[in-house]
């Protein structure tokens, strides 16, 4: 897929400043079907099941939540770069991870990392409220501009150190974490509902995918599989 164009005054034909409707049909047309090789051989074909994470990975586009010099490779298998030193994951982790929280819609979630916003998107598709703290305010400010823009109206926002959740809207029913602190914390572990289940990214040279379930007598804590975030900054 060609980057996309976007005409400026010394380029643009009879002097146009702005990109011709049929251009940008043509480059919607061209995300829309990268998105679809992307569910179908990225998610689908490594397994993923949950036809409400697949619905929501169609139809979100990822390339929104890119720099225009990225928008090239939004569909691709691999994370992405989006300023801060931080990343937009490769969309099979953010549908893994999202199909391990078992959403069923009524759900009140908790994210730790904003980042992008698109994994918020992908929440806000199959949760009834969203709640995601991220420690860096640029980055929220611009997710909450994006998620605002495309008519997102369950999702909450907080700047904020991420390793201590939202207390003030625990229990939550489901916590998803996208960066990765050396070991669980126990504030968070503390904010799941009963029952409630948590993934989380743990380690630091070498991480581990980690699903932490809550029930009446306890946490259990289930190894899933090896990755690689960027680390969970806190507050000193």
């Amino acid at each position: 897929m060609d980057p996309e164009r976007v005409w400026n005054k010394t380029s643009a034909p009879e002097g146009r400043g702005f990109t011709s409707a049929r251009a940008r049909d043509s480059m919607e047309d061209e995300y829309e079907s990268a998105r679809e090789r992307m569910v179908e051989f990225q998610i689908r074909n490594r397994g993923i099941q949950d036809a409400r994470v697949l619905r929501a990975m169609s139809r979100i586009p990822r390339h929104l939540f890119l720099a225009d010099e990225l928008k090239a490779y939004a569909y691709a298998d691999e994370p992405l770069p989006i300023g801060e030193g931080q990343t937009i994951s490769q969309p099979y982790i953010v549908a893994y991870m999202t199909e391990v929280l078992k959403l069923l819609g009524n759900e009140k979630v908790l994210e730790i990392g904003t980042g992008s916003g698109y994994q918020t998107a992908v929440l806000a598709e199959l949760a009834r409220d969203v709640y995601t703290v991220e420690l860096i305010s640029r980055l929220s400010i611009r997710a909450q501009e994006k998620l605002g823009a495309m008519g997102y109206q369950n999702v909450h926002f907080k700047v904020g150190d991420g390793s201590e959740g939202w207390p003030d809207f625990a229990p939550f029913d489901a916590i998803i974490v996208t960066a990765a602190p050396s070991s669980v914390p126990r504030s968070l572990e503390s904010q799941l509902g009963v029952p409630g289940r948590m993934v989380i990214p743990v380690g630091s040279e070498f991480q581990e995918l980690i699903l932490v379930t809550r029930k009446k007598r306890g946490f259990k804590r289930q190894r899933l599989l090896s990755v690689r975030f960027v680390p969970l900054v806190t507050v000193q």
